[in-house]
């Protein structure tokens, strides 16, 4: 069978051949074996690792002793990583730098999976972080990881021996990169979790201010830290935290609240202190009045502090009696001393309703005493609106006149227009509404009501003045110059002869008597006729100079009695 074999070997006996060469040594390129030290020469040792050839490596990479010498001798067996089986000279290419890292990297990946810390040594800087010597691996550490906060100076951190957290491992790319960051919060949380524990609600410690912020300050209570959020600082308003505390302040803190899902805990100053509000009813009581001083100002109020740790809202409402529309800082300003009064208190949800301008007098109540209503005042015109004038007054309190009250006889529109923004009028007080804040005024009423009494009567005969003339008629106007009425009188009514009855025998400002024919005081309307004033003159006349059988002519009556009339006249 051997002789068959040797004379033609196939395949199958050749790999038969050569494992048994090989004594059955299970190697491969890429592999960490075992190798015998057969010689030192010079700087290198020669190790034979089994495969009938041997290797070189340098004596460096198996470190020196005390004295400087290797400590490597002949005949040890030590640990290679085979990268060649032969090289063009025929030796195997072998490292122990290389093996003392696969057993490393076999090893970290083991404590990688198991979810381990492993301890390593920061070595070196590189960009963006460092290098950690992992026990024959390097690894890489970001700047980020090295601390929870930020460390400025790692001097003391390098060549010291401590644990990091891998998290992440890439073998055929060789990178390993760790946290130390993670291994520090780990041993916080476990120190946080156990001083929690210790820690109750409404228990009062003494703590060091860490850290302000805009929000509060981080207390630390002897190995973990508490939040001391502004609201808690003080019963009376804090801008800020600095106002209050500075870093490195010595304080005394309640605890307030736990939560042990996120282990924060919330602590309080004020809480160990009297609450102002217990009994806050009693001290001000709704209707009196306080002095207070100005803390905010705000687009809808201003918050007035009436003593620390109360302060009350002046509504911007209840800020001034006849500013409306104004923003309270053009009223108030930060740090004043005003006067307020008390208008509502909430016990419940800490609120006090203030008035600024209750603590003055109203400015209606003011000028209904100083001018009953019926008296006369006098102001300018502020404003002409469609509906009337708005006339200033005393206190920077307005009056408005109604268009029905600027004439007697002139239609609103046309009256109004009479009057100019500025315009110094007089008017009389016709009401006065102070909760409505109200003035009613009237132009019209100085001058009296035509309308009233007997001023004008049926039957009655008066002198108008010729104001307009239309083909129906003529437009005039009789009465007291202050107050004029007005009337028209028909064409029909201008003459009782026919001929006569033609309006353009007027002209505008001549003077015409007429006869009141009819008085209609609900409508404001008088009527007036020329034809009946003269029938009724006839007729006296007739009545006085003829009778119906004398023979006189009409013409002879009229006669005498305008002679008669001349000469009363």
């Amino acid at each position: 069978m051997a002789d068959d074999m040797s004379l033609n070997p196939t395949r199958d006996d050749f790999s038969a051949l050569l494992n048994e060469s090989l004594g059955g040594r299970d190697f491969m390129e890429g592999q960490v074996v075992h190798g015998k030290v057969v010689a030192i020469e010079k700087d290198f040792a020669i190790i034979d690792v089994g495969l009938k050839t041997e290797g070189r490596v340098p004596l460096k990479e198996f470190g020196l002793g005390e004295d400087g010498k290797p400590t490597l001798k002949t005949g040890d067996t030590v640990e290679v990583f085979l990268e060649r089986v032969e090289n063009a000279m025929g030796e195997a290419v072998i490292s122990r730098d290389k093996a003392r890292r696969e057993e490393a990297w076999t090893r970290l990946e083991a404590v990688y999976e198991r979810n381990e810390p492993v301890m390593g040594s920061i070595v070196g800087r590189v960009k963006g972080g460092f290098t950690v010597d992992l026990g024959g691996a390097s690894a890489f550490l970001p700047g980020s990881q090295v601390d929870i906060r930020p460390v400025r100076d790692v001097g003391p951190l390098m060549g010291r021996e401590q644990p990091f957290a891998i998290l992440k491992m890439d073998r055929p790319r060789g990178n390993i990169v760790v946290s130390r960051r993670a291994i520090l919060e780990e041993a916080r949380a476990e120190q946080r979790t156990e001083l929690v524990s210790q820690l109750q609600e409404g228990e009062v410690r003494e703590g060091v201010v860490k850290n302000i912020t805009d929000y509060g300050a981080f207390v630390d209570l002897g190995g973990i830290d508490g939040l001391l959020h502004v609201t808690d600082m003080s019963w009376k308003r804090v801008n800020h935290p600095s106002q209050v505390l500075a870093v490195g302040d010595t304080v005394k803190v309640q605890i307030v609240k736990i939560n042990p899902e996120t282990q924060r805990i919330s602590l309080g100053m004020k809480q160990l202190q009297s609450d102002p509000w217990d009994g806050v009813e009693a001290k001000y009581p709704v209707g009196a009045k306080f002095t207070g001083r100005i803390t905010n100002i705000t687009d809808y109020g201003a918050f007035v502090e009436l003593e620390p740790g109360v302060e009350g809202l002046v509504h911007v409402s209840e800020m001034s009696w006849t500013k409306k529309n104004v923003h309270p800082g053009k009223i108030v300003s930060t740090s004043q001393e005003v006067e307020v009064v008390v208008l509502d208190v909430d016990p419940s949800k800490r609120r006090v309703s203030l008035g600024l301008k209750q603590a003055m007098a109203n400015p209606w109540d003011a000028f209904l005493e100083a001018h009953p209503i019926g008296s006369t005042v006098e102001g300018e015109v502020k404003n002409a609106t469609e509906f009337g004038l708005f006339i200033g007054l005393d206190n920077d309190i307005d009056g408005m006149v109604h268009l029905s009250d600027l004439d007697w006889s002139a239609p609103g529109e046309e009256a109004i227009a009479r009057y100019n923004k500025g315009d110094v009028v007089k008017a009389r007080v016709l009401d006065v509404d102070v909760e409505k804040e109200r003035i009613s005024l009237g132009i019209k009423q100085l001058s009296g009501d035509p309308m009233t009494g007997d001023t004008f009567r049926k039957g009655q005969t008066v002198t108008c003045t010729v104001t307009e003339i239309t083909s129906g008629g003529i437009e005039v106007k009789f009465g007291e110059d202050e107050a004029p009425m007005t009337a028209f009188i028909r064409k029909s009514d201008l003459s009782r002869d026919r001929a006569d009855q033609r309006p353009e025998r007027f002209a505008v400002g001549d003077r015409v008597d007429a006869q009141i024919t009819n008085v209609d005081k609900a409508a404001r309307r008088v009527s007036l006729s020329v034809k009946a004033l003269e029938m009724a003159e006839e007729k006296e006349a007739i009545e006085q100079f003829g009778s119906s059988d004398s023979g006189a002519s009409l013409g002879d009556i009229l006669g005498a009695a305008l002679r008669e009339k001349a000469k009363g006249e």
